[in-house]
Formats: C-alpha cells, sequence, structure tokens
C-alpha cells in the first residue's frame, strides 16, 4: 500500500473539559488506525481565541494529529469530521 503523510487541525469547543477533548481526539486516532494508517503525534494544544466567531464559538480547543496512512483514510477522517457536532472547524493537510 503506497502511503504518505499527513496532518489534521481541528478545533473543539472551548467549553469541553480536557477529559472529552482527549475522548473526541482518541475516536479519530482509532479512525486512523483501523483504516489501517498509523498516528505519529496527537497533540492538544491550550484554549486560543479565534480569529473570527465560527457558528457563535470565539475560542477553540485545537488538537492536530500527526499520521501516515493510504489516500483513503484522510478522506474518511474528513467524513467523520464534517458530520461532528463537535467539531468547529478542521483542515487536512498533505505533509
Amino acid at each position: 500500500m503506497n502511503t504518505k503523510k499527513y496532518e489534521t487541525l481541528f478545533i473543539v469547543d472551548a467549553k469541553l473539559t480536557d477529559s472529552e477533548v482527549q475522548a473526541i481526539a482518541d475516536k479519530y486516532k482509532k479512525t486512523i488506525t483501523d483504516q489501517g494508517g498509523s498516528v505519529e503525534t496527537a497533540e492538544k494544544w491550550d484554549k486560543r481565541k479565534l480569529a473570527y466567531e465560527i457558528e457563535g464559538h470565539r475560542e477553540g480547543n485545537y488538537v492536530i494529529l500527526q499520521f501516515e496512512a493510504g489516500a483513503t483514510v484522510p478522506h474518511e477522517l474528513n467524513r467523520l469530521l464534517r458530520i461532528s457536532d463537535d467539531i468547529i472547524r478542521f483542515r487536512t493537510f498533505l505533509r
């Protein structure tokens, strides 16, 4: 299988606790590994003020996942992030 390195950044609601944010990050890490990818790093940044208001949110918790996977994994991850109520905004990059 031809794998590439990806990085996904997503923002979750600032009102969530650290354990809730960690549970959300773990859910998406499991999605990556279940699809045959491997997670290199998963970092949670501190709560930060957003540059502009997004759907009523002024602050958010940023989470970065760096992973290596085949081309289908980021598509599935993006699909799940798009339909999640917990995610304010997300972006996946090819590294």
